[in-house]
């Protein structure tokens, strides 16, 4: 059954009718570029084959309906309430996108929605995001707004911050409203702005292996926002308005500046920014054969600096570097999630071996390991 199939039936035994329409929004992977963008960064992300679907019709009482396959639960709350504070939970992110996108003033028709997804949930592929976008790109629609992607990017943003309670940036957004098949898409956080980098990668014999460590992760929680608080503090520190500012010649002076972890967290995002930049303009000119010594360098940069990579990642990266893969890194915010490897195809079945046998040997639980290809950014689908 198509995630169209068991969302349309879902929404049928709890609204009792068939949807209005369909709209879908992709997961993402973050090539290269973490914990960059709330820093007023770069990043290079891809929309993936991976998606949140969402199955939606009008209401005329003024409440929002919201439920999933894979919850029993359903939420059902004026579209007036619908503020920060007034939720938590998985419904956090549908209803504040529809606080952020100006529901709660009263304007607007109520919504029955109902969500599903074949993002994984906690693996650093932006699951979170995929729903926001999804929700974003059907009420545009349903409530006649007439958005741009960017403002929709910035309307999923505002859910996450200020209704969900987590710092982050916009990159995930972002990527899942304006990806592209066989492209990556470039990302300048501080504009924003948004652009599509060659990345085809069936042509030139390769792919991108996701190797989930299903280790959950929150972006909510303490981690994630102590290494944004750092930054913050780097940028106060040496006069600037983000760590963006700073270049690879500035370190020695942040160095004489703060503390050594202060400064291991900015040294991370200085010279994260530079391998972004460098990674796309090697896209353009050699292709993704020439990028792979970034990947491992951003992962070394995660895990030594900014300290938010686990034992289960780092062992997927080195299993994967020692069995063929050009280049392999985390992926997402950390503290759990998925590593990427970039794998000439013919050494996928090897390198999907030897991670398998490598957490067993280890005693982890077993990964979830599949492969990922640029997708189509969010819309309506039926």
């Amino acid at each position: 059954m198509t995630l169209i199939d068991r969302v349309t039936a879902r929404f049928h035994d709890i609204v009792g009718e068939s949807p209005r329409g369909i709209w879908s929004a992709p997961g993402r992977v973050n090539i290269i570029g973490e914990h960059t963008d709330y820093n007023g960064g770069f990043a290079l992300p891809m929309a993936i084959d991976r998606h949140t679907v969402v199955a939606v019709s009008r209401r005329e009482d003024g409440l929002v309906r919201v439920g999933s396959t894979l919850s029993g639960d359903v939420v059902t709350t004026e579209l007036a309430r619908c503020v920060p504070g007034s939720v938590s939970g998985w419904a956090a992110y549908p209803l504040g996108v529809l606080w952020a996108l100006g529901g709660s003033r009263g304007h607007f028709p109520g919504l029955d929605i109902v969500i599903d997804t074949d993002v994984p949930i906690g693996a650093g592929l932006s699951s979170s995001a995929a729903i926001e976008c999804a929700v974003a790109v059907a009420a545009n629609d349903l409530w006649e707004l007439d958005l741009d992607r960017m403002q929709l990017a910035y309307a999923g943003q505002r859910a996450e911050n200020d209704m969900v309670g987590a710092p982050t940036g916009m990159m995930d957004q972002i990527a899942s409203l304006f990806g592209e098949e066989e492209s990556a898409v470039l990302i300048d956080c501080q504009i924003p702005e948004a652009q599509a980098v060659p990345f085809a990668l069936a042509s030139e014999g390769l792919a991108v292996l996701v190797m989930n460590s299903t280790v959950h992760h929150s972006h909510a929680t303490g981690g994630y926002k102590d290494r944004r608080a750092a930054c913050e503090r780097a940028a106060v520190a040496m006069g600037v308005e983000f760590l963006r500012d700073l270049a690879v010649d500035d370190l020695p002076r942040l160095r004489e500046t703060v503390d050594d972890v202060t400064f291991r967290r900015a040294r991370h995002v200085v010279t994260e920014n530079a391998r972004v930049r460098a990674v796309a303009e090697l896209l353009e000119t050699d292709g993704p054969h020439a990028i792979g010594d970034f990947l491992v360098a951003s992962h070394l940069s995660m895990r030594d600096d900014f300290e938010i990579s686990i034992p289960q990642i780092d062992l997927a990266v080195r299993v994967a570097r020692e069995n063929g893969a050009l280049g392999a890194r985390l992926t997402g915010g950390g503290f759990g999630g998925a590593a990427i490897a970039l794998v000439p195809r013919d050494a996928l079945p090897t390198i999907e071996h030897e991670v398998r046998a490598a957490y067993a040997e280890a005693q982890f639980d077993a990964p979830d390991l599949f492969v990922v290809t640029p997708s189509r950014g969010a819309g309506r689908i039926d």
